[in-house]
């Protein structure tokens, strides 16, 4: 017998999206009335997702194009969909969402809902690669999705622009964390973040921070490169590296280098971490050196707790940082631009952390996570009422 409360399905690639990009939505959701189900691959963060109630499903998703892993995880994927039966399908990362996508058509799956983090396909790519990606995702998106959202304002407006969609299947869904209750520097006394620092051997210190995937797509190795510079001329300063490795086929080069890298006496590699808000109140900068990135929310946590940021100039980043007013842009992949505007900041402690506080403004006017969230769970109630 089918279940009187609605079914959703949350899947992405790997468990660590479904923590990072995910969570609150499923818990609002859940909150709702929904039963809500995740489907991803095991990379070690089951047991956390698990520890939040989460119904978690371990299907081998594939990140790379490799035929017949993708026809099994579309053959995964289809039976999973026959045998759960859900009301509403929520697919999120590019290569599994489009396999999802395919899974769920072959299923007769209705209510089909994609939210792009961020197109794979971007201005810098070569002709080829870009036009290849670029008609796979308006083919799934007009043919195998039944809406599109999109963080990026960027991203939103090329889909209405090409016609990826009709225009009330787009939504413009931009991005945000919660401001009040968790991103918050009032929440955290000044002894607490003492005692972090010290833990952390962070006193005296000018500390630049990284939040994300150590992989080479995330600009991490432009960064160390910056930061070293930085340390030969400022002894005080830290770099604080707080994110996981990950050892998959795509990913094995920058887990080999960064073994070496992370010995530098200045660099302090954290792992992952749950009190990602008090070590950002901790630091003085956030840097996000991302070669693509759809709407980023680590930005957001940082400016929420009223930290400038440094980022590259590219699609998502832009919408965040204002260059000049809270936070500087940089050129993508120059490790150089990066530093003098690391050593600006350095510099200038003060005029650092004005930009800080005018960043925790334009996030509380443009970022906050409840209005994001009521836009999905608008969406899903939509979905519902029309298909009774």
């Amino acid at each position: 017998m089918k279940e009187s409360r609605p079914k959703i399905l949350q899947l992405s690639a790997i468990d660590v999206s479904i923590e990072t990009l995910m969570v609150p939505l499923i818990q609002k959701s859940s909150k709702e009335g929904y039963i809500v189900n995740c489907v991803c691959r095991d990379t070690g963060r089951y047991e956390y997702l698990n520890s939040l109630g989460f119904n978690m499903f371990n299907l081998d998703i594939p990140r790379t194009v490799r035929p017949v892993k993708i026809a099994k995880a579309i053959f995964s994927i289809f039976n999973h969909l026959k045998k759960e039966n859900y009301d509403i399908v929520h697919v999120h990362t590019p290569l599994a969402s489009v396999i999802a996508r395919v899974a769920a058509k072959l299923a007769g799956q209705k209510n089909v809902i994609y939210t792009a983090h961020g197109y794979y396909f971007h201005d810098e790519m070569k002709k080829l690669p870009y036009a290849i990606v670029y008609t796979i995702e308006k083919f799934s998106a007009k043919f195998l999705t039944d809406y599109l959202l999109l963080q990026s304002k960027e991203d939103y407006e090329l889909s209405v622009q090409k016609n990826f969609k009709k225009r009330n299947k787009i939504i413009h869904l931009s991005n945000g964390v919660d401001i009040w209750n968790t991103f918050n520097s009032k929440l955290y006394s000044a002894n607490e973040l003492l005692n972090l620092k010290k833990q952390t051997n962070l006193e005296s210190t000018f500390v630049f921070t990284f939040v994300g995937r150590l992989v080479k797509e995330k600009g991490i190795f432009e960064l160390i490169e910056a930061f070293k510079r930085i340390y030969e001329k400022r002894s005080d300063a830290r770099l604080l590296l707080i994110g996981g490795f990950n050892k998959s086929e795509r990913d094995i080069e920058s887990f080999n280098r960064l073994q070496g890298e992370i010995k530098h006496p200045g660099i302090i590699y954290l792992g992952y971490r749950k009190d990602i808000a008090q070590l950002m109140g901790i630091s003085d900068v956030f840097i996000l050196p991302s070669h693509r990135e759809g709407l980023p929310r680590s930005i957001i946590e940082a400016m929420a707790l009223n930290k400038a940021v440094i980022a590259s100039n590219i699609r998502g980043c832009r919408e965040e940082i204002i260059h000049g007013e809270n936070g500087y842009l940089f050129e993508k992949g120059n490790s150089f631009k990066l530093e003098i505007i690391m050593d600006k900041m350095i510099s200038n402690p003060q005029a650092t952390k004005k930009m800080g506080e005018k960043g925790r403004a334009f996030v509380e006017k443009y970022f906050d996570e409840e209005k994001v969230l009521s836009i999905q769970i608008d969406l899903f109630n939509k979905i519902l009422k029309e298909k009774k």
